[in-house]
């Protein structure tokens, strides 16, 4: 059995940690669609990767694969836009610090943007590997 103590003085909980439980959960669910909001109107590089996701998303949807295939092609896409979001806090984060050129903050954006790069060249590779053969094989047919 659990005892729930009051945490010791020194230690006291942070206050913008309050909330438990549903209404946890609620605030939650409000920030992540606040933040997914900020990146669909303020950050162009999420909405092209969003543009190249409704295009993608329907195909791997609809493309004769199987369902481990399927899997990993929508997994490669919304790859794309999670490491995107994560790369705009950080440019948020280094901007909210210091709008001066430093190296670090340089630094620390190419590391987010690499991250992008990576994350689309894998959702390159698992396209041409896994639909790449599958959409010959339908223009074969289709045309020949």
């Amino acid at each position: 059995m659990f005892i729930d103590h009051p945490p010791p003085r020194d230690k006291q909980p942070n206050p913008y940690k309050g909330n438990r439980g549903v209404m946890r959960a609620w605030r939650a669910l409000k920030y992540s669609l606040s933040g997914f909001k900020f990146a669909v109107f303020e950050e162009s590089a999420f909405r092209q990767e969003l543009a190249l996701a409704a295009i993608l998303l329907p195909a791997a949807i609809f493309l004769p694969v199987t369902a481990v295939e399927r899997v990993l092609l929508i997994g490669s896409i919304l790859l794309v836009l999670i490491i995107e979001l994560i790369n705009s806090s950080i440019e948020a984060a280094i901007d909210r610090i210091s709008l001066e050129r430093h190296e670090l903050s340089k630094r620390a954006k190419d590391f987010g943007s690499a991250a992008v790069l990576v994350a689309l060249g894998l959702c390159l590779l698992t396209w041409v590997s896994l639909a790449g053969p599958v959409i010959v094989a339908l223009v074969r047919t289709a045309f020949f």
